[in-house]
């Protein structure tokens, strides 16, 4: 049997279904468009149910003549796709598989049911079709989640470039650009590919490449990152590699190379179905001549007993044991917000010995507040008053933090500042009430006033081993104080961090961002393991060790930065408010409301699946075993073998349903 998951994308959207087990309960926001187009098993899973019902109804009713119309369409119409696969199978890999048995199971009730009359063993047949016909449909959906990542890594970069050519700006496709062509990149424009700066200097948000939180400062010489964003200042850059080779670029190849590895979960359930099916069409080919050739029995005992054989041994109840399991264990996850992509993915996070954190975006907020506000004279709403009227002007994410807490604590910033001017890579100057104000770093306020406070500088050196930023203002060549701004911790991640301890889980911080910010930030939360300044292929490297060492890593994340990792990892969970689309269709879990605490339920839930799998698991091998045993010793009519069959599975199937009381 065969799980399913839906993730949907339309445009920038992201649009998730509820998975649900469709004998039982119904499917939950379902577009009945997308699914004709897309999913044909499923309408013929349908049509088999309703032609079953119908030739059922007819039997009910005393119209034999009309059931066996209608049954053999059922036959048809649900058992198609599984008999066109099992053939291939064997005529094309000479290996049996579920397909196959499944529908020489069905048939042979079938023809059992003609040849003795017994028209209710064409139903029994047609009930093993409908099943495995929503297998299909299930599967279906699973096949049909194709990935767009690749396509939003595309959309990051420009379809063109501004090149530089004898004084003049020529518009130049990607895929024509040659190493040495110069290029301008005007403020707020994506960079086009990888290149040097050769002329002007500006902050670049390079947050969907290197996971860095705050905006990186680059001037002549510095390496300029295809997606990234520039900020106020022109730049020229030269291009120093072909645009394939680009960051960005190689961002695209991790994540098709990743998309092609089989999960282990699922190899290894192709390999146990076909084990298992060549094991009982032998054993019941065997049990149909051997009797009757050596033993003297008759043939029409000795077939009899043997179709019974591939009915009870069919391996619905067994799979069951996984089907329901996994499918309420997602329903249950989505009610708390969690998305699973898949069974295999519940299943792979219950066996997580390490979880891997990116930083920015995860632990953290991913947007710089105002922690610490200092002023010289004691008047703190001023020193904001001032600051937030020179940098209302700035797009800088320090500069909006500042406004914003300014708006937030009802500081009145009026009047508005006049003749603000951006220095580059130094800070923001401007007048206010006839007064020279100047916002930024220590360097840039040191060029305009004659002294720096001792103090000050002693407080803003400590706040920036603690991973802040600080801000300086300064007044008519007088120094009123200093803002500190940082990213934060989310506040439920502390928590997290400890309940994952206790489920004996490994934790490690991969990030993008500078070594003194992560390790002030893993200190906070009690993470021992950090590996800083990461590229994506770095993360993708370090999840390959994490790998070898814990065998089964999750890694968390929520930037594009992130989606190579993601997909490499033994499964991926990405934050779903704050994700990348990227990193959404990527992950194999997305954490819907942006919620960490919710990691360790989705943890907790993959270990109760694994376990009520394993009982589920022993169950149906004890009950076919048993009923194996009674057709061998006092024997079992094939109604009775369908009975026992069918009423093992619907045991197990509600056993696996009691993840969906899981909270």
């Amino acid at each position: 049997m065969t799980l399913m998951s839906r993730f949907r994308v339309r445009g920038n959207d992201s649009v998730f279904a509820s998975t649900t087990l469709m004998t039982g309960f119904s499917l939950t926001r379902l577009d009945i468009r997308w699914l004709v187009a897309n999913h044909p098993d499923a309408i013929a899973a349908g049509l088999c149910a309703l032609f079953l019902v119908l030739g059922w109804l007819g039997l009910v009713n005393g119209s034999v003549g009309l059931a066996l119309l209608l049954l053999p369409v059922a036959y048809v119409v649900g058992g198609y796709s599984s008999a066109k696969e099992g053939l291939t199978t064997l005529l094309e890999e000479k290996e049996f598989d579920v397909d196959l048995l499944m529908i020489i199971a069905a048939l042979g009730a079938a023809a059992l049911g003609l040849w003795r009359r017994e028209y209710y063993l064409i139903v029994d047949g047609a009930v093993l079709i409908l099943i495995f016909a929503i297998s299909g449909a299930l599967e279906g959906y699973a096949i049909a989640r194709t990935s767009r990542s690749i396509n939003s890594l595309m959309r990051l970069t420009p379809d063109t470039a501004k090149v530089i050519s004898h004084g003049r700006e020529e518009e130049t496709a990607i895929n024509k650009l040659q190493v040495g062509d110069k290029l301008l990149v005007k403020p707020g424009e994506l960079v086009p590919t990888d290149s040097i700066i050769v002329e002007g200097a500006s902050s670049l948000n390079e947050a969907s490449i290197t996971g860095e939180s705050l905006p990186v400062e680059k001037s002549i010489g510095d390496e300029v990152y295809a997606g990234t964003i520039n900020g106020t200042g022109a730049l020229v850059v030269e291009v120093h590699q072909p645009p394939e080779s680009s960051l960005i670029q190689r961002v695209i190849r991790l994540v098709e190379q990743a998309q092609n590895q089989a999960p282990p979960s699922q190899l290894f359930i192709e390999r146990f179905e076909r084990v298992y099916a060549k094991v009982v069409i032998l054993c019941g080919i065997v049990l149909m001549t051997v009797p009757s050739i050596f033993l003297n029995q008759d043939w029409e005992t000795t077939i009899y007993r043997a179709l019974i054989f591939l009915v009870i041994a069919s391996p619905c109840a067994l799979m069951a044991a996984i089907m329901p399991t996994l499918l309420s264990g997602i329903a249950t996850g989505a009610r708390n917000g969690i998305l699973f992509k898949s069974g295999s993915d519940l299943e792979m996070i219950g066996k997580v010995k390490a979880v891997a954190f990116d930083k920015t975006g995860t632990l953290t907020t991913g947007q710089p507040e105002v922690l610490q506000v200092i002023p010289v004279n004691q008047n703190e709403n001023h020193l904001i008053r001032v600051a937030a009227a020179i940098e209302s002007y700035s797009e800088h994410p320090i500069g909006q933090a500042i406004v914003r807490y300014a708006r937030e604590n009802q500081i009145d910033i009026l009047p508005p500042a006049i003749n603000v001017l951006s220095h580059t890579g130094f800070g923001v100057s401007g007048e206010l009430d006839s007064k020279q104000v100047l916002v930024g770093k220590a360097s840039f306020i040191q060029t305009q006033t004659s002294i720096l406070i001792n103090q000050l500088i002693e407080q803003s050196a400590r706040l920036e081993a603690e991973g802040k930023t600080t801000v300086w203002v300064a007044e008519n060549n007088q120094v009123l104080g200093i803002i500190a701004v940082a990213d934060t911790v989310r506040t439920e991640a502390a928590l997290m961090v400890k309940r994952l301890r206790k489920l004996g889980t490994e934790i490690i911080m991969l990030t993008g961002d500078n070594e003194r910010t992560s390790t002030c930030i893993a200190q906070q939360l009690g993470i021992t393991k950090v590996h800083a300044e990461l590229l994506p292929e770095d993360k993708v490297t370090l999840i390959k060790r994490l790998q070898r060492e814990y065998k089964t890593v999750a890694m968390v994340g929520d930037g594009i930065n992130d989606a190579p990792a993601l997909k490499t990892a033994s499964v991926g969970v990405a934050m779903g408010m704050a994700g990348s689309d990227v990193a959404l269709e990527t992950a194999d879990i997305v954490l819907m409301a942006d919620k960490l605490e919710k990691l360790v339920v989705a943890i907790e839930l993959g270990k109760r699946a694994i376990q009520v799998v394993k009982q589920n698991i022993a169950f149906a091998l004890a009950s076919v075993l048993i009923l194996l045993v009674i057709n061998f010793t006092t024997g079992i009519t094939l109604p009775l073998g369908v009975i026992g069959h069918e009423g093992s599975t619907v045991l197990v199937t509600l056993s696996g349903l009691r993840l969906l009381k899981h909270s």
